[in-house]
């Protein structure tokens, strides 16, 4: 038992979501890091869509070691403004601090993933 327990702890992490802060953005980001910033509004049909998208994609193990940090569309005006972003669901992925990804409205899970992938 104590061999199984070995290998589990060298066992990468399927994709991360959580919610958006500028200065885990910038950690990641410096580190080389693959991560997304999702820009979600709660009243939004397509951002919530998108939620369900990612987490099958989590729950299926896929997309090892990026983070996507969800950011509030209606409160992160400097962000918005930043990338250029005019609304919401809207998915920017980045390799470390550059752009490699953009993706608008996109819902199904495979187009997400690919999105994701680019930067990986």
């Amino acid at each position: 038992m104590a061999v199984s327990l070995l290998g589990l702890t060298g066992v990468a992490q399927a994709l991360e979501v959580r919610p958006f802060d500028g200065a885990t953005l910038a950690s990641l980001q410096g580190a080389g890091k693959p991560v997304a910033v999702h820009f979600h509004a709660d009243w939004c049909p397509t951002c919530v869509s998108q939620t369900r998208a990612l987490d099958q994609l989590k729950a299926g193990g896929q997309l090892q070691g990026m983070t996507v940090l969800v950011a509030d569309y209606d409160k992160e005006k400097d962000l918005k403004r930043q990338h250029k972003v005019r609304s919401q669901s809207v998915l920017i992925v980045f390799k470390g601090p550059t752009e490699v990804a953009r993706s608008a409205g996109q819902t199904q899970p495979e187009q997400l993933r690919e999105a994701l992938a680019k930067a990986l």
